[in-house]
């Protein structure tokens, strides 16, 4: 039996689900923007009819400029040897998403570490108001943007010998011409 494209996967589920763009990177992985209100039903679809069983992953982006979150859900159809990713944008603002840990368990760890390190809520997620990683962080979540490495580095560690930053084409000239010639 011929495996079909993702491409024709694509015009396939265009006629069930309202979609947005398909991005091919390979013969056997695409992306497709979906609205929030589509992704349960589509990811019920794709898992229940066209093989794709596994959650590979699930992770999070954030455009700051824009104002939103894009969630990536990765699915993989161990069959045909496909992955599919299903991009979703959220507002930054009450970021929040369904969540989807009754489709796969394994969503319910993602969802835990997507909330703690961006601040998007998945409510009804097992476990998910839990500490995870970051036990009592209570400042702004480190993967956002606007989150100041920086700032905390200052605010958290003594300063020490070693963690100077250096100018990368400068130290560079000093270790190699060290009379500067």
């Amino acid at each position: 039996m011929r495996q079909i494209s993702m491409r024709e996967l694509y015009e396939i589920l265009k006629q069930i689900f309202p979609l947005g763009e398909l991005t091919e990177q390979r013969s056997n992985l695409a992306f497709i923007t979906v609205d929030r209100a589509q992704l349960r039903p589509l990811l019920l679809h794709l898992r229940d009819r066209e093989g794709f069983t596994h959650l590979v992953l699930l992770t999070a982006v954030d455009w700051i400029e824009d104002g939103s979150f894009q969630l990536t859900y990765l699915l993989c159809d161990r069959l045909g040897q496909r992955d599919l990713g299903l991009r979703v944008m959220l507002p930054r603002d009450g970021a929040a998403m369904e969540s989807i840990h009754d489709l796969w368990p394994t969503a319910a760890t993602y969802q835990r570490e997507l909330r703690e390190m961006f601040g998007i809520a998945f409510p009804e997620s097992p476990r998910v108001e839990e500490d995870f990683i970051l036990e009592g962080w209570t400042g702004t979540p480190p993967y956002r943007r606007d989150f100041d490495t920086l700032k905390y580095s200052n605010e958290t560690f003594a300063p020490r010998p070693g963690r100077e930053t250096r100018d990368p084409e400068g130290y560079m000239k000093e270790q190699l011409y060290p009379d500067g010639n």
